[in-house]
């Protein structure tokens, strides 16, 4: 039978590179829905409402056109592991159906992966976060470099690392992003400035553009560079020592009369403990 992964193009790889002939069980499977479980590697988070509701319905009506993607459970026995369709698979349940038309593959955890994010963003499926996050699990888990993700995806790699910047983004920005509110467009100009939450606050009340919201960026680091520039070169090496040992941002606010406030600026709940941890056994 012909491999059904062979017609896909426009990514890297692509799909059948991914996955072998022999690596194929093209039989007329059918399993129970109740026997498939998530594919721990899905990049993919979020599934749009009205989206699901929709394939829910079509499903009801046509059932299932496309088969899913599954491979057999390293963990469970007779239990099936999806690769790919759990959009499928979650509308196959709401509609209330008790098997579904599968396709098994004999692929390790890698590809299962590389097929899911490959899926995805070929259906363009992914939200900009849910994509980075698939690239710097590649990088993390499976020692990738962006080069190498670059080519497999068939990205260029300023797209990869422009990807894989946005989660270096505050919290509240990344779920602005995920929520759809700002675009990744928006999200790269953010990246990098301290006051990142305050204009993301004003690029959703204002509705700004992604030029608009450049302009504004820019304004703000015009601004921040004539502050720098006012304190004293003494003050700004003793930030830096500072924040080169603690690992977080340190300002240092010295007034005429020599008093003044000292900052330390923590990302995460980790990061205070740390400094409250610190303090403690040194006072």
């Amino acid at each position: 039978m012909i491999n059904p992964f062979k017609n896909k193009k426009g990514l890297g790889r692509g799909l059948s590179s991914l996955i072998g002939d022999n690596e194929i069980n093209l039989k007329n499977n059918k399993v129970s829905i109740s026997s498939i479980i998530p594919n721990r590697f899905q990049p993919r988070k979020n599934f749009e409402k009205q989206s699901l509701e929709d394939l829910t319905n079509s499903i009801r009506e046509r059932g299932i056109i496309q088969p899913l993607v599954v491979r057999k459970s390293d963990d469970l026995d007779n239990k099936f592991e999806l690769i790919a369709g759990e959009r499928r698979w979650q509308a196959a349940q709401n509609a209330g159906l008790h098997e579904v038309p599968v396709i098994i593959l004999n692929i390790d955890n890698l590809r299962s992966l590389e097929f899911a994010i490959v899926e995805n963003v070929q259906r363009k499926d992914l939200n900009p976060i849910e994509e980075a996050e698939g690239y710097k699990r590649l990088i993390d888990e499976f020692n990738y470099d962006q080069e190498k993700v670059a080519k497999f995806i068939g990205k260029s790699r300023a797209h990869i690392s422009n990807c894989l910047r946005l989660l270096t983004l505050p919290k509240k920005v990344i779920h602005n992003i995920v929520e759809d509110k700002i675009s990744q467009g928006h999200g790269k100009i953010l990246v990098g400035l301290e006051n990142a939450e305050l204009l993301v606050d004003k690029i959703i009340k204002k509705k700004l553009s992604v030029r608009q919201t450049e302009a504004l960026a820019r304004l703000t680091k015009n601004r921040t560079l004539k502050i720098k520039s006012s304190k004293d070169t003494n003050i700004i090496d003793i930030e830096n020592q500072i924040s080169s040992k603690i690992g977080m941002k340190v300002n240092i606010n010295n007034r005429r009369n020599n008093s003044g406030t000292l900052t330390f600026e923590y990302k995460d709940i980790d990061q205070l403990d740390r400094i409250v941890k610190i303090i403690k056994e040194k006072y």
